[in-house]
């Protein structure tokens, strides 16, 4: 045992006798019913995509896995080139979230199929392992022995099966929570006991090791197992998969989360927080909360989403966000959201769930296509873009994974309960009915288009509570206005920012709460020049037409994800003229709920006429503008001038792009079927990069036969590196390199050999020399045409 195992052992002596208590509780999906709203049309077209999805196809790769006879092919696209298998946990999750929240029988059917089907693999395993990770017992076995070869988004040449296998953990867990699967218990216990002998003898540094991979939150799976089961063994293996390397900087305030890839540490943080709530652990509780106070307040766009190609950009400069179209990832929201409720169970401050209620209306609702089904990966914060939408059969990203839940659960935060209390949180027409207290209590409104809430007592019962009503930030409390049964109360607004309504309910009593909204604008968190427009909590944006929304339904491709259609160039962007103080002032109201128009924006001679603004989430398969550049009138021909600049530079390259890879990024390199020995990545000068002692090479596209060069971005940074390039075996290259350049990224334009220019697959390989190491790569594309940098 090693000294640092002895003090984990230690802190869980200490701590696991003085579990936190909750200071609020949930109510389950089932007691909370939706009524007609944006939200219940979601949820309806949520569960018509879940139906319509093969389960045979889904438990493919867990039948191959388990030696058995799959009955359908493997769906395409993540699920059959790596990442097999990841969804079938997403799918169990949600359709258990959709049969508490719905009751249907045809979506409990499917459950039971899926749990049945399940445990025919398990039972082919004595140790109780099920997976759909290819070919997957022969990296647990190397594991198992010690043999750990990790990297951000790899371990032992597979594709994050760490992350793979936190679905199935999860996906069993909510059969068992929200579907009432016994069997899902069984199977679930049965697994984390299989995960508990396969690293029984790692030693604390190689699970830590074994961390760096992206693992999906398996400490928090695992503490959830020790809630269910009360065996410690459970809560010490969470304490063991907890990643040292992101909660030490989080336990001292220290933000080092610029360049981290957002959703792998989301989860561990959620992670975190049920570890320290089951050991009353408060310093790793108030690390969960510096991160959310963090992501939330200087890294989370207007809509709540952050992140830029799925990584946590630098606090002060948010550009890459304006002019990328990879802006926030579903996955991450859904993961804050997770967080946040976690936090408010056991402190229970409004500013949790303004937050929540921000990003639930702008960014989850607004990532389902209500009318076709379908789910977003990236939304574009870039003006003028649009974003792509899954299809039930080609479709498998991990967005669609979390989205299919995201839709199902829409109920578990409206409402919530102390011993004395009723809180409501969210304005979401629906019916509570709280089992313990005999109490029905209808929610009508038509909010947010009307800004109020009526609630209704259909049922009430002997015991006194007092009813608290949330304040939203975005409300001034001097303005809000609470009747009980038509008479206006005079009630003080808390610290805890609620109206507190204290009086012996019964049936029939009606609390009416009027909201006024105001218009306001919110500037991008690194004060640069970009303002969005929110009306109450919701965020307003433009229409900008349907032309050219490339692969608008996605493909089964592995990039199908992201919208590469044209790109409106920013200088093209109408822009707000006029004092940084005064943006709001050009809004204004149509004289209909929610319709807005923006005007004074230049040149007048295209965009006199202004922009019509509604709801984000209300619109669907069309380019946007959520935020708008502003500029002085002495300002504007330089800023133009500038993006003119800078855009043109990006066509240039872009025209005669064939394919490209940002290095050290996810997505970019599994997309290309990453391989390497002896490599990693890192992040410098706000850019991603990969190097190797050894090598890496990719998978690139040239599907028209027309690549004629090889272009790299790259740091000259560092002495006794090597640019030895090879494309399909033949060298291109080879360099030797000083560190001259320091940290300036560098290019370089290199020949495709005749005899490979017309091949549709270029396999690029990066080989370091003996006693070396390779440059730091940034990026590299197969171009079409010669290209020199002005």
């Amino acid at each position: 045992m090693t000294p640092k195992f002895s003090f984990i052992v230690l802190c869980f002596v200490s701590f696991t006798s003085a579990q936190v208590k909750k200071k609020i509780h949930y109510f389950p999906l089932e007691t909370v019913k939706l009524s007609e709203s944006v939200f219940s049309r979601a949820m309806l077209a949520d569960r018509k995509y879940l139906l319509a999805m093969d389960p045979d196809r889904l438990l493919a790769p867990y039948l191959k896995e388990a030696g058995l006879n799959p009955k359908a092919y493997n769906y395409p696209n993540w699920e059959n080139t790596g990442l097999d298998g990841h969804i079938g946990g997403n799918y169990i999750s949600a359709l258990s979230l959709m049969y508490a929240s719905t009751g249907d029988s045809s979506i409990k059917k499917r459950i039971e199929y899926m749990i049945d089907e399940l445990e025919r693999c398990q039972n082919t395993s004595p140790e109780g392992y099920i997976s759909g990770v290819p070919d997957g017992k022969k990296i647990w076995k190397e594991i198992k022995e010690g043999n750990i070869r990790a990297s951000g988004f790899g371990l032992n040449d597979r594709w994050v099966p760490l992350y793979n296998i936190h679905k199935l953990f999860a996906g069993l867990r909510d059969a068992y929570w929200y579907a009432k699967s016994k069997k899902a218990k069984t199977m679930l216990v049965r697994l984390t006991d299989w995960m508990l002998n396969e690293v029984s003898g790692l030693s604390d540094d190689q699970i830590q090791d074994m961390l760096r991979s992206e693992n999906g939150g398996l400490n928090e799976i695992f503490a959830d197992v020790y809630e269910i089961t009360h065996s410690k063994k459970y809560l010490l293996l969470a304490q063991r998969f907890s990643h040292q390397a992101v909660i030490t900087p989080l336990l001292a305030g220290e933000d080092k989360l610029t360049g981290l890839h957002a959703n792998t540490q989301i989860p561990k943080v959620i992670g975190y927080k049920r570890i320290a709530d089951l050991q009353n652990n408060k310093s790793w509780s108030s690390a969960a909360d510096f991160f959310w106070h963090n992501v939330t307040e200087k890294r989370s766009s207007v809509i709540g989403g952050n992140s830029v190609s799925e990584h946590f950009n630098p606090v002060n400069d948010f550009s890459g966000m304006i002019k990328s179209i990879e802006g926030p990832e579903t996955c991450n929201t859904y993961n804050m959201l997770k967080l946040t409720k976690e936090l408010y169970a056991t402190l229970p401050e409004s500013y949790y769930i303004d937050y929540y209620e921000k990003a639930l209306y702008n960014h989850i609702l607004s990532t389902e296509n209500h009318d076709q089904g379908g789910f977003v990966y990236f939304t574009p914060m870039r003006p003028g873009h649009y974003r792509v939408y899954s299809q039930p059969r080609t479709s498998f990203w991990c967005c669609v994974g979390s989205g299919m839940e995201n839709h199902a659960k829409y109920g578990e935060m409206i409402y919530a309960w102390s011993e004395k209390d009723l809180y409501v949180n969210l304005f979401i027409p629906s019916t509570l009915t709280w089992k313990k207290e005999k109490v029905v209590l209808r929610q009508v409104n038509n909010f947010p288009e009307i800004p109020e809430t009526t609630l209704i007592f259909d049922a009430v019962g002997k015991s006194a509570f007092d009813l608290k009503l949330r304040c939203p930030q975005w409300a001034n409390p001097a303005e809000v206005k609470i009747l009980i049964n038509g008479k206006q109360e005079k009630v003080q607004l808390g610290s805890d920012g609620y109206f507190t309504l204290t009086k012996k309910w019964t049936k029939g009593d009606v609390v009416k709460m009027i909201l006024p909204m105001h218009l306001s604008a919110e500037q991008l968190p690194d004060h640069s020049n970009y303002y969005a427009f929110k009306y109450g909590p919701v965020v307003l944006a433009a229409k900008y037409g349907t032309e050219n929304q490339q692969g608008l339904l996605a493909d089964d491709s592995r990039g199908g994800h992201i919208a590469h259609g044209p790109q409106i160039p920013l200088n093209e962007i109408p822009v707000i003229l006029g004092n940084s103080s005064e943006v709001v002032d050009h809004v204004t109201p149509l004289g209909t709920p929610m319709n807005f128009v923006i005007k004074g924006l230049y040149p007048s001679e295209k965009f006199g006429k202004g922009f019509s603004l509604v709801p984000f989430y209300s619109i669907q398969a069309e380019r946007y503008i959520l935020y708008w550049p502003q500029a002085d009138k002495n300002e504007i021909e330089n800023m133009l001038k500038q993006k003119a600049k800078e855009e043109e530079e990006t066509r240039k390259i872009d025209r005669i792009t064939a394919d490209k890879i940002q290095l050290g990024e996810q997505q970019p390199e599994s997309d290309h079927f990453i391989e390497s020995k002896d490599s990693g990545t890192g992040y410098m000068e706000d850019r991603h990069f990969r190097d190797a002692g050894g090598w890496f090479s990719y998978q690139m596209k040239n599907k028209a036969g027309n690549a004629l060069y090889l272009y790299l971005l790259y740091f000259d940074a560092n002495p006794n590196r090597t640019l030895n390039i090879e494309i399909n075996g033949k060298k291109i290259t080879d360099q030797n390199m000083e560190g001259r350049s320091g940290s300036s990224p560098q290019y370089l334009v290199i020949p495709i050999p005749d005899s490979e220019k017309d091949k549709e697959n270029l396999t690029v390989k990066f080989l370091a020399k003996e006693k070396s190491a390779t440059a730091k790569v940034i990026e590299i594309r197969l171009l079409t045409g010669s290209y020199e940098k002005k």
